[in-house]
């Protein structure tokens, strides 16, 4: 059976861009032709059932090849196995929850399966489908199990679904898409190789008595994203993770994960690994207050109702910019406002770059429908003096590689 081209030398890579029945499958077609014009060598492998979206022919006229759907066609060349060595990337766009669900359990019913099932190479799966079928622990289950036997799902989009609802589970914009498939076939960068990076995520916990607290709708997403994209790019990641969920937790295998629950905690753990840290990127909601003490039964409802007196947490941001581990050591904070009728989100964002001293500043909006959670977010990334270093928006996976790139960049000036 035939190896890559791009593995004998003698040729551009070869993608296989698989399709499944999802409403999505016709902004595949502008995948096909961003890849092709991009030099690369594609071959479309279709679900049957994916072929009342989008026809066969389509997709032989965009690809230049034949196209195929089934194990038995082609029979004689054992079309499943020779797709799988020849390729050095195979992206399935969309990928529906049936299809991850068989990926899962090793179902290999048509070609598409089959080649997955027998492929070595990258693997790179872009989910597309309601919010209630990405959310439904199944799912998500079998989201977590495939990322950790190494392959990459990505974080669906946040937008418009099939009529007129709205939420997670929109394919990503096919020019997103080809543009994280170049960057897989090049290698990820490795220029985070030999430096340890800190990372906090989630939100903290402040125990009001054993049953109740106070805490944040922070779900830990972006901060795994980061560690993820920092683990691919060759780092030593430490996670101090703050009340973040299993599912969440998946996406970063690579890392070394600190599980905590309240903002003191938070703080030693953080303080802990900044010791001998390169880089600290505190992407935690860390609560500003806490109750005085926690009562230690819980506190039972009485007509009077319940005050409670709260004292102010540590500024662990600024305890960690302002007494530093080490020489060249490179800190991160971000910035969750929502702006108010005095001044907008940015502006919030720099004084708090200014005040804090962390060497950048992530500032990033949110509210009860944005920033926090399996949604999009946009970002303005600041010096320690407030200037505007970039902007960027998009899915939270692709934010936590332009956060990366600016750091990179940081670093590297004179």
């Amino acid at each position: 059976m035939s190896e890559s081209r791009a593995a004998r030398g003698d040729g551009p890579h070869h993608v296989v861009v698989g399709v499944t029945a999802g409403i999505a499958a016709y902004k595949s077609c502008t995948l096909v032709r961003l890849l092709k014009k991009a030099g690369l060598d594609v071959t479309v492998v279709p679900t049957p059932a994916s072929l009342d979206m989008v026809g066969r022919t389509t997709w032989e006229a965009l690809s230049g090849r034949d196209v195929h759907t089934l194990v038995t066609e082609n029979a004689a060349g054992v079309e499943h196995v020779g797709l799988a060595r020849s390729a050095d990337l195979v992206v399935v766009a969309p990928a529906t929850a049936n299809t991850i669900a068989k990926v899962r359990a090793g179902v290999a019913d048509n070609l598409l399966t089959a080649t997955l099932l027998t492929a070595t190479c990258p693997i790179l799966l872009v989910p597309a489908m309601h919010s209630e079928m990405w959310l439904n622990p199944a799912t998500q289950d079998n989201v977590a199990t495939l990322r950790h036997r190494g392959i990459e799902v990505v974080e669906p989009a946040v937008g418009q679904l099939t009529g007129p609802d709205s939420g997670p589970g929109r394919m990503p914009e096919p020019e997103e898409i080809a543009q994280l498939v170049q960057a897989r076939l090049a290698g990820a960068p490795r220029d985070l190789t030999g430096l340890k990076i800190a990372i906090s995520a989630g939100g903290t916990h402040e125990a009001i008595d054993p049953v109740r607290f106070i805490g944040n709708r922070s779900t830990g997403i972006f901060g795994a994203e980061i560690a993820a994209a920092a683990t691919q790019r060759g780092a030593d990641v430490t996670l101090v993770a703050a009340n973040v969920t299993s599912e969440v937790l998946a996406r970063v295998p690579g890392a070394r994960i600190v599980p905590v629950v309240s903002a003191a905690q938070l703080g030693e753990s953080m303080h802990a690994a900044a010791r001998d840290a390169d880089i600290l990127i505190m992407a935690a909601a860390v609560a500003d207050y806490r109750p005085d003490h926690a009562a230690e039964a819980k506190i039972k409802k009485t007509e009077a109702g319940l005050t409670l007196t709260l004292v102010e947490n540590s500024d662990i941001l600024a305890e960690l910019a302002h007494h530093r581990h080490k020489e060249r050591q490179t800190i991160v904070g971000f910035a969750a406002e929502t702006g108010d009728g005095e001044h907008d989100v940015l502006q919030y964002g720099r004084d708090k770059a200014r005040r804090k001293g962390a060497d950048l500043m992530v500032i990033n909006e949110v509210g009860t429908d944005r920033g926090f959670g399996p949604v999009n977010t946009a970002v303005t990334i600041v010096d320690r003096d407030g200037n505007i270093l970039g902007t960027a928006s998009g899915t939270k996976s692709a934010m936590a590689r332009h956060l990366l790139d600016a750091i990179v960049t940081w670093r590297e000036r004179p």
